[in-house]
């Protein structure tokens, strides 16, 4: 199977050919010539570029398939045609499907079910068995398997003592832990944040404390046993800037930030549209600044999707009954553009750091390498309606709206598409 790319821009900083416009070549999955003015074989599908760029394939680090068990909301197929179609050609799941991810035979079911898709599936374990934050799942059988990380998908883990000994079980294998940042006797049964906004909505808000303390916690423990923890989906500005202090005092702590949190605020659920009721909630524009700010310092590693597809009558009712979570694979890049982030910020915080973080291999952009990447113009417009939507589900409150950034091409493991 031979494609060649014309005129495509290079996105990628370990690339000999960054920032230039080329001509690109795949034969037999690697990439087997770059240059200029490359004349068409025969029986060759060419791509015309017109301003688009290439850079290694996207990664997501949180999202959820529903399979095994809850594959109405998503199974497999329907999740990675969702992934592939917003630029990822990997994906790493969280494990509240049924039964758990919490032993080495659902991981085993996960990458053999995945096995020679375009999207590669990376399983993620869970922390405790059954999710219940009480005994410790079988992570190091989980890992000799192939999870990649362990986490209580959307789940705080309330007990520091657990969490302590969650830390240092995983440290003797090479394990890595993400942390849900949500101190549950603060946040109470409230639905949205705390600020003045909601209070004139009559919705009782989840303070930021509840993230802070709950993120600062679990650095103590990361510092105590000089274990590394991922904070996934941090959504304050405390937030950041604890983080951003952890680091600089060596603590081995990384974190990510999803899309939908440098754009959406607040402000949005004045219609009580439950396609907004998202965990952590939405917080204020001056949070959305300082998580972009986050993310340009450094002190944010990667941006992740938290696509949480659910069914029409788990979203379709009161607010304050949702079901929490939008459907996102689709729409990442273009948040990010309206977030304002450039080509080069965005590759690195959704295409290399997010691998570097689970020690996998990062695809490369030069002549020998296995082709793994994504092809996306940040300036072409898209409607994202039941047309296009490749998911099960269709929460999102970004449906039936005209959107800019597309992704056209995605190639990975021999396989490639064109949208």
């Amino acid at each position: 199977m031979s494609l060649l790319i014309k005129g495509i821009t290079i996105a990628d900083a370990s690339s000999e050919f960054n920032g230039k416009t080329c001509d690109l070549r795949v034969e037999n999955e690697s990439i087997v010539e770059i240059g200029s003015g490359l004349s068409a074989k025969k029986s060759e599908t060419v791509f015309e570029a017109n301003g688009a760029v290439l850079s290694p394939g996207f990664f997501d680090l949180n999202c959820f398939f529903g399979e095994p068990g809850l594959e109405t909301k998503e199974d497999i197929k329907t999740g990675t045609a969702a992934a592939a179609a917003g630029g990822f050609t990997g994906v790493a799941i969280m494990p509240n499907t049924k039964p758990v991810i919490q032993s080495k035979s659902e991981v085993e079911y996960v990458i053999n079910k995945t096995k020679g898709n375009l999207v590669d599936v990376h399983p993620i374990g869970a922390i405790s068995q059954g999710l219940e934050g009480k005994e410790l799942a079988e992570m190091f059988d989980m890992k000799q398997a192939g999870a990649v990380a362990f986490a209580e998908a959307g789940k705080a883990i309330a007990d520091d003592g657990f969490m302590s000994r969650a830390l240092q079980y995983a440290l003797g294998f090479d394990g890595l832990l993400f942390s849900h940042p949500e101190n549950k006797s603060l946040a109470g049964k409230a639905h949205v944040n705390e600020s003045a906004t909601t209070i004139l909505l009559g919705m009782k808000g989840i303070p930021a404390l509840a993230e802070e303390m709950q993120i600062s916690r679990d650095i103590f423990l990361a510092q105590y046993h000089n274990a590394p923890i991922h904070i996934s989906n941090i959504s304050t500005s405390g937030a950041v800037a604890i983080i951003k202090k952890a680091k600089k005092d060596g603590i081995k702590v990384t974190c990510d930030v999803a899309a939908h949190q440098l754009v959406f605020t607040e402000d949005l659920l004045n219609d009580f549209d439950s396609n907004y009721k998202v965990k952590p909630p939405l917080r204020s524009k001056a949070d959305n600044k300082a998580l972009i700010a986050g993310l340009k310092d450094g002190t944010i590693d990667a941006i992740s999707s938290q696509h949480r597809p659910h069914e029409i009558e788990f979203k379709n009712v009161e607010f304050e009954i949702a079901s929490y979570g939008i459907i996102t694979l689709q729409t990442v890049l273009p948040l990010l553009l309206q977030a304002g982030l450039e080509a080069s910020l965005i590759v690195d915080k959704l295409a290399i750091s997010p691998r570097k973080l689970l020690k996998l291999q990062v695809p490369e952009i030069k002549v020998g390498a296995k082709a793994n990447f994504t092809v996306f113009n940040p300036n072409k417009t898209w409607e994202f309606n039941s047309e296009t939507n490749q998911s099960k589900s269709a929460n999102s409150p970004l449906f039936n709206t005209t959107l800019k950034g597309k992704v056209e091409l995605v190639y990975n493991n021999g396989q490639y598409n064109i949208y």
